[in-house]
């Protein structure tokens, strides 16, 4: 397997000759949201009527990705020794949130499926594969994947796309019916089968020139445009092939090595997939306190909100942000510090989208009431969100998929792992902080270790209990931590489940527990670690006490009462950041409106 590391040659330099220098995450944030601009206003060529007009039409919306092709989007996904500005997961993330807070398939769309097809490429590619890739991308080109398959519930292993030994490499015959940006892709990663049977080495994944297929032998098929209901104007296009020549320098990687470059790519993209999701339940965030009016929690300044008022609501959607997104942020920097345990992070931030962000969604519907049903401004986004929110959840990245991924790995971990291993490093908890260099290279399939969950135990042994908040808070963590260890008994005591034979629904039981575990670890990992003079507010006690009260609801553990001030302080955080505008994440970024 070749490394990235082996590329001296970048592609582009700077005008001294030596390589361009990216400039700090934040600045390159900072300067994403000034281009993008208010999306509030109506001139806006990135603004709510601008992305909901090309919505209505299911058109790819042209000015939009105007704005960010003047910012150099796509030199955030081409790595730096290549001459782009991609070295970091996180960096990207944050950027990128900045663009899925207006409108989720202008992200997926714009240059999300151009990096998870990349991604590949950078893994498996050869020099020149990597140099040609490199180039489209940096002129402005795009990438296109074709990995679902909807015939088997995007099982990507059952490909119905094949490959057989012909003269110089493959003939390829099937069909994708879902390829996002086909229609105007340099590039297209194709994994197909070239192996019978469902085992590790039935697939192989390809780098293709669309635009040097043989016609006849290659085909962009569309789909109408009625059937798409979320993400309209990017997933419109399929690929089919007949008898289709492909020569053998295509091939990503040896014959037979298409399954474990695959699962080695999910580690990538479903952690920053799903990661970016988060920005789309800020935006409904956002677009609930525009429309119910949020008012300061009652007379008192330790007096909680109502628990069926809409502060309370607010309130409580700010609360599932940030405790999803500590599983998230922690999963991204897992990539450099932890990269072989990623295979678990990653699955794990997946699952638990569409239980927590997509439920908060409709939760925040409530607040909005009939104005749910208009179609324009930041209300229509809200509604937009709601129908592209849940593609990005479904196929290989979906809840049955992650689950997949780590339910084999339990029965391990709950032997070798589980209040044995070392905690995870503090700068794992640390937004935003500096970071050891990324390398593909360090990504394996599983090592069997599990450092966030052993945070967990060390984090509550620490745990002060000098007030009310802080008594809960030590109380809710030694719950999540007699969690674990009954967790530990449960897996013990079942039968493994066997590679091929029927899987016991107690073990999909488990899974989504162990996978709530996680995220009170990251939240306990998140307060604990945090910093009172850059940010106060998540150095209180109380938005972590709530987010385990709310773990815990999910996990039926309802015997421990929230003190009341933990709403009023949290409420107060979220109409802070709502007028003097920053993001409802834990990067708390300024943003432009």
């Amino acid at each position: 397997m070749s490394s990235l590391s082996t590329i001296t040659e970048p592609v582009r330099r700077s005008e001294g000759g030596a390589p361009a220098q990216a400039a700090t995450a934040r600045e390159r944030v900072r300067r994403i949201e000034a281009l993008l601009g208010d999306p509030a206003e109506d001139a806006n060529p990135s603004g709510y009527r601008t992305l909901l007009d090309a919505d209505r039409a299911a058109v790819i919306c042209d000015p939009a990705e105007a704005v960010l092709d003047s910012f150099g989007m796509n030199e955030e996904f081409v790595p730096t020794a290549l001459g782009g500005r991609f070295d970091s997961p996180e960096t990207l993330l944050q950027v990128m949130r900045a663009v899925f807070r207006r409108d989720v398939g202008l992200g997926m769309g714009y240059g999300m499926t151009s990096f998870v097809a990349a991604n590949y490429v950078w893994m498996r590619g050869t020099a020149v594969q990597r140099r040609t890739l490199a180039g489209q991308l940096l002129n402005g080109s795009k990438a296109a994947i074709a990995q679902h398959e909807t015939a088997h519930t995007n099982d990507f292993v059952r490909s119905q796309v094949r490959g057989t030994p012909g003269p110089g490499g493959l003939s390829v015959t099937g069909g994708k019916p879902v390829v996002n940006n086909l229609q105007r892709a340099d590039t297209l990663v194709l994994v197909l089968r070239t192996a019978e049977g469902h085992g590790s080495c039935c697939l192989s994944a390809l780098m293709l020139a669309p635009d040097e297929l043989p016609r006849g032998r290659f085909e962009v098929t569309r789909r109408p445009s009625a059937d798409v209901v979320g993400l309209r104007g990017y997933f419109s296009t399929g690929a089919r092939f007949t008898d289709c020549p492909v020569p053998e320098a295509a091939l990503l990687g040896p014959v037979g090595s298409g399954v474990a470059t695959s699962l080695l790519s999910f580690q990538m993209s479903r952690t920053l997939v799903a990661s970016l999701a988060a920005a789309a339940v800020d935006t409904g965030l956002r677009t609930a306190l525009l429309a119910g009016r949020g008012q300061v929690p009652g007379p008192g300044a330790d007096k909680a909100p109502d628990p069926h008022s809409t502060a309370a609501r607010l309130a409580r959607a700010f609360i599932d942000l940030l405790l999803y997104d500590s599983l998230a942020v922690v999963a991204t920097r897992a990539l450099h510090l932890r990269p072989a345990e990623t295979s678990l992070y990653s699955a794990a931030v997946r699952s638990l989208l569409p239980k927590v962000l997509r439920d908060t969604l409709h939760d925040l519907a409530g607040v909005l009431g009939s104005q749910i049903y208009t179609r324009e401004g930041p209300v229509g986004v809200f509604q937009k969100h709601l129908r592209d929110l849940p593609i990005v959840s479904l196929g290989h990245a979906g809840t049955a998929a992650c689950q997949a991924t780590i339910m084999p790995q339990l029965l391990r971990l709950a032997r070798r792992s589980w209040f044995v291993d070392e905690e995870a490093p503090a700068a794992m908890f640390r937004p935003g902080a500096p970071l050891p260099p990324f390398a593909y290279d360090r990504l394996a399939l599983t090592d069997g270790r599990d450092s966030l969950s052993a945070s967990l135990p060390a984090a509550v042994a620490g745990l002060p209990a000098a007030d009310p908040v802080q008594r809960v808070l030590r109380t809710l963590g030694e719950r999540m931590v007699d969690e674990l260890r009954d967790l530990r008994r449960r897996v013990l005591a079942l039968e493994a489940p066997g590679p091929q034979g029927a899987v016991s629904p107690a073990w999909f039981a488990l899974t989504d527990r162990y996978v709530l575990v996680l995220a009170a670890a990251a939240v306990l990992g998140v307060w604990r670690h945090s910093d009172a003079l850059s940010d106060p507010f998540l150095a209180d006690p109380a938005w972590a006490a709530a987010a385990l009260h709310r773990i815990a609801g999910r996990l039926g553990i309802r015997d421990v009462e929230l003190p009341e001030e933990c709403l009023s302080r949290v409420h107060r955080e979220v109409l802070t950041r709502f007028r003097d505008p920053h993001g409802f994440d834990l990067y708390n970024m300024p943003l432009a409106g």
